[in-house]
């Protein structure tokens, strides 16, 4: 199976309670959570970083499609969060929302709709994830 990163993404934490930095192929990351979950906010958290990745593919993939439609939206925008149930098994929710800067048609606000769902992200995201573990 081939790697989708050419560089493994790796990170560290010290003593500072939840302050992670993340190294990627360019560059590091710091990471933490809110004052008000015990971190000192130098970061953005775990579920920050998430959304940002689907919000970045989203807007990437819908501006490709637009280029490539030579249709005139210069500007898209995108807002996120999630939320969690448990009833059984945990169930995780995220909302995803999305503006132009011009007025689209209906056909085109169905079309948009289903490629920003063909964004690599989303289909990780809906897709079975498995997560192996080693020591």
């Amino acid at each position: 199976m081939a790697k989708i990163l050419e560089n493994n993404i790796e990170g560290k934490i010290g003593t500072q309670k939840y302050l992670c930095t993340i190294s990627w192929r360019n560059g590091e990351l710091l990471m933490d959570e809110p004052e008000n979950l015990g971190g000192k906010n130098i970061g953005p958290d775990p579920f920050s970083t998430l959304l940002a990745s689907l919000a970045s593919c989203t807007l990437s993939t819908l501006r490709m499609y637009i280029d490539r439609k030579e249709w005139n939206i210069p500007e898209i925008k995108i807002s996120l969060n999630l939320y969690q149930e448990t009833e059984k098994n945990l169930i995780t929710t995220i909302t995803r929302s999305l503006s132009f800067s011009e007025k689209i048609s209906q056909a085109q606000k169905e079309r948009l709709l289903f490629i920003a769902d063909k964004c690599p992200i989303s289909k990780l995201l809906k897709g079975t994830i498995n997560i192996e573990t080693t020591l």
